[in-house]
């Protein structure tokens, strides 16, 4: 049932979308801690407008892993097949450990039996060894690599460039995550058009085609993933607006909470039957040996646990098999679903947690909630929707959404929202927060610690994006910290504090200014920005100074005499509008006199203006200085490591792409070598088109070759393995062609010889039923026809004398083109239209009366009439006007008619 809602939705969207003839595409990205999926929004013609993205291996997602072999790089799937055997090169969980200390990196790897060789860098934060021992890799660096491979299969599966993209991220995800992500998106030449909530993501997907005008409704949605947990409470409900001069009704939704646990998922059950199945193989073996200190035994373990817990959610038992886990000794075991969620037995109350807490921060009742949405993998488990039932006291949960695609879907959408290449007809209102409340605090020289230093700036849930600012009255130079607002930190994150910024300029402002007559004193305005993706930050700093000075200036209502004013009743209005014939005399506002006036008022001379003085205010702004000062594992990348990360990963694209066309071609010449061996073993005609010299020859340049590709050719360039494939064809395909032509020749020759033939038919028809078809093209064209006939007759009578083991004295390719020059003639032709036939206009009965009548009448009788007509015009003198006018008015009518 939920897969046909889902297809209904994509179809609904298919329907919304507002197609333009570009070829414009966005991609979504939802990076989790063990996959990654891609979607695409495309508008190109002939594919869908959203889907999802598979990747070589022809699969919906991909393993979110990347490995460092023999100094090769390998990402997704190809990774994915050495984690048996190189367990300590390829690197997973990259996600969880992005923004994170050392400390908390090593500790999560430990715990997961990840035997990565890292080291920590000079912020404080994880880097990877590789396969060298030389080269380190910032986690940023790795995640950059996993961004670019999705994009890239957003571009293959779009077949046009990709580059604007969505990301989405688990709402508990901190500042110094957020940003790294950013930083990771620009390594990978992403341009990140947001961050989005997952939860945010599942609510789009999950309203967009759904109607919210008649009812609004409580919704929460429930994700259990690999290595988190999180519950959200979203409100969906509609507004009218105007649009196009019409009331219509916008769906939108806000996201009024979010409650998680960022350590519980599906990731800690299938640890605890990893531990359980150890210890079991650690009882068999005996001889105090412990499994978990053989880092390849425990990947293997590992890889299988997962197949068993997937069996387990359906069936009540599941056997599990290991070939050679540990000093060639093979594991077999079985366990039931019972003694699973019995190991599991502390991990079901907490999955609960979020849900409690989500009900009991918002004060809503179970009755308040329409649905409780699932979402994640881990959702899947039996025991943890029989958990939640209980708890929330339904008889079956909600599972109208995709568990793994329903984020990464809605994401697309948001993309596609938020880029101008694509414009969504359908649109659907988000209202996301902030999942931290975030306070500012400031530090300085006499800056007196109150409520004034330390203020709340971003309330938990505020919506993003927001523009926030706070002024400081103060005289010197000061510091910024931005913190969290109380004990509810990211994962990993030991002190509230993320980002710290020293702001200067204010003491030489304030020494500059003090003189002066200041109104009030000098303030600094520090200006924020919570983005679209979460992250907060100082944007600028500016010292705000209000002087209040004396100035001189016109006074109002200022009488002027001027005795030339003879007119008592002469007046000036203040709008500088007199009455006419008056001589007068008009000051404006600037005191200056009017260049109008009259001579007389010239010889008076000017008057002196009179002023006075007035206390006038002034503000201005003077840009202060702001320099970052944050430290720990959350800074960004330098400039300079910044652009040596660049320099890497740019190295490593370019190997990698020259490594898959070195594979492409060493696989194009030896599929080449053995069809061409197997074609020279079945083809009995091979023998008429080729010399039994040339065969032997051919097969000794083969073998050599095939001899060279499993031996010195191993580690050979793409370049040799072009030279080699091109030497053989070089000798193959004038023999393979000339073994086509023996088949496609004589069936080009039946063909042209059949068409001609039935041309004869087609043009009998011309002349008998289009005669006015110009002779001389039909002639052009029987010409052509006898050329034709000619030139077969000849060449075929040559190659009856020639081998058919040398060159082909024509090809079926030469019978074809001819052949298409004459039907191009012979369509062109058939397309000339029959002539229209000219028609003359018939002469109008009642017209042709009247003329005839006028030609019999005589000069008497003409006069006679011209004298009844002036008998009725004098009668009715106006009626020849009126009739005029009636016909003059008439003829616009109908014009304008004829324009409608």
């Amino acid at each position: 049932m939920a897969s046909i809602l889902m297809k209904f939705g994509l179809l609904f969207f298919v329907f919304s979308l507002i197609f333009y003839p570009s070829d414009s595409a966005v991609s979504s990205i939802d990076l989790g801690s063990e996959s990654v999926k891609v979607a695409v929004v495309n508008l190109k013609p002939g594919q869908s407008p959203i889907s999802i993205a598979i990747n070589e291996m022809s699969k919906r997602k991909s393993p979110a892993l990347v490995s460092f072999q023999s100094g090769t790089r390998l990402i997704g799937e190809e990774a994915a097949g050495l984690v048996a055997r190189y367990p300590n090169k390829v690197f997973s969980q990259i996600r969880d450990m992005v923004g994170k200390p050392y400390n908390y990196v090593k500790m999560l790897t430990d715990s997961l039996y990840l035997p990565f060789d890292i080291v920590e860098d000079s912020r404080g934060a994880v880097g990877f060894k590789t396969d060298d021992n030389v080269i380190v890799y910032s986690v940023e660096e790795l995640l950059a690599m996993i961004l670019a491979y999705a994009s890239n299969l957003a571009e293959f599966h779009s077949k046009v460039p990709v580059k604007d993209a969505v990301i989405s991220v688990p709402p508990y995800f901190g500042q110094a995550e957020r940003r790294a992500l950013l930083q990771a998106a620009q390594l990978a030449g992403i341009n990140l058009l947001s961050l989005i909530n997952e939860h945010s993501g599942a609510a789009l997907q999950y309203g967009i085609d759904k109607n919210f005008a008649n009812e609004s409704r409580h919704v929460i949605f429930y994700d259990m993933g690999s290595s988190n947990t999180y519950a959200a409470l979203v409100y969906f409900s509609s507004y009218n607006a105007k649009e196009y001069g019409k009331t219509v009704s916008v769906n939108q939704f806000q996201v009024k909470d979010v409650r998680w646990d960022p350590e519980l998922g599906g990731q800690n059950m299938e640890l605890r039957l990893v531990e359980y199945f150890a210890d079991q193989f650690n009882k068999q073996v005996g001889n105090g040996v412990d499994v978990r200190n053989h880092p390849k035994a425990m990947a293997k373990l590992k890889k299988q646990v997962k197949r068993t817990k997937e069996i387990l959610s359906a069936n009540t038992a599941a056997p599990i098999s290991v070939e050679s886990l540990y000093d060639d000794r093979d594991f077999r075991s079985t366990i039931t679903r019972e003694k699973f969620e019995e190991l599991c037995g502390d991990l079901w109350d907490k999955s609960l947690l979020p849900v409690k807490e989500l009900l009991k921060h918002s004060g809503l009742k179970m009755d308040d909630i329409y649905a409780v949405e699932l979402i994640g993998g881990a959702t899947r488990v039996p025991k943890l929707q029989a958990k939640l039932q209980e708890f929330l006291g339904r008889n079956e949960l909600d599972k109208h959404l995709d568990a793994d695609e329903a984020i990464v879907l809605g994401a697309a959408l948001h993309a596609a929202n938020l880029s101008d290449g694509i414009k969504l007809n359908r649109k659907l209102g988000m209202v996301d927060g902030s999942p931290y409340g975030l306070v500012v605090e400031l530090d300085g020289p006499d800056l007196v610690k109150d409520e004034n230093t330390r203020q709340v700036l971003v309330p938990r849930m505020k919506k993003l994006p927001s523009k926030m600012y706070r002024s400081v009255v103060h005289n010197k130079d000061f510091e910024v910290s931005l913190a969290y607002e109380n004990d509810l930190l990211p994962p990993g994150v030991s002190a509230p504090i993320f980002a710290q910024y020293a702001v200067s300029g204010l003491t030489d402002t304030n020494e500059k200014y003090s003189t002066r007559n200041l109104s009030s004193p000098i303030k600094a305005t520090l200006h924020f920005s919570l983005s679209r993706s979460g992250i907060l930050s100082l944007d600028r700093a500016d010292a705000v100074i209000e002087i209040s000075e004396w100035v001189d200036v016109p006074k109002k209502n200022v009488s002027v005499e001027n005795s030339t004013i003879a007119s008592s009743n002469a007046t000036v209005e203040d709008s500088g509008k007199t009455s006419e014939g008056k001589n007068e005399t008009l000051i404006p506002e600037n005191g200056g006199v009017d260049n109008t006036s009259n001579p007389s008022t010239e010889e008076q001379g000017t008057p002196e203006l009179a002023t006075e003085k007035k206390l006038k205010k002034r503000t201005f702004r003077v840009p202060l200085k702001i320099v970052e000062k944050t430290v720990g594992p959350g800074i960004p990348l330098s400039k300079e490591s910044f652009a040596e990360a660049k320099s890497k990963l740019e190295a490593l694209d370019k190997k990698d792409a020259e490594r898959r066309r070195t594979a492409e071609l060493k696989n194009n010449l030896e599929g080449y070598i053995y069809a061409t061996k197997e074609k020279f073993e079945t083809s009995n005609e091979l023998d008429q088109v080729c010399t039994s010299e040339e065969r032997q020859a051919f097969n000794e340049k083969l073998d050599e070759v095939q001899d060279w590709l499993y031996m010195d050719g191993e580690d050979a360039s793409a370049t040799e393995f072009q030279e080699r494939l091109d030497m053989l064809k070089g000798i193959g395909d004038p023999i393979f062609f000339r073994l086509k032509e023996l088949t496609a020749r004589p069936q080009a020759v039946g063909a042209a010889r059949k068409y001609l033939l039935g041309l004869q038919t087609i043009i009998q028809k011309w002349e008998t039923k289009k005669p006015w078809l110009p002779e001389e093209r039909i002639h052009e064209v029987k010409s052509d026809c006898d050329k034709l006939k000619v030139w077969l007759d000849e060449k075929e009578a040559e190659q009856k004398k020639t081998s058919a083991s040398s060159p082909p004295v024509f090809t079926s390719e030469d019978v074809y083109s001819k052949t298409f020059d004459i039907q191009e003639k012979v369509a062109g032709i058939d397309k000339i239209p029959k002539p229209k036939p000219k028609i003359e206009k018939p002469v109008n009965e009642s017209e042709s009366s009247k003329e005839d009548t006028k030609s019999s009448n005589s000069a008497t009788d003409e006069s006679s009439s011209q004298g009844d007509q002036s008998a009725k015009d004098s009668e009715n003198p106006t009626s020849e006007n009126a009739q005029s006018e009636s016909e003059s008015e008439s003829e616009p009518e109908s014009n304008k008619h004829d324009e409608l």
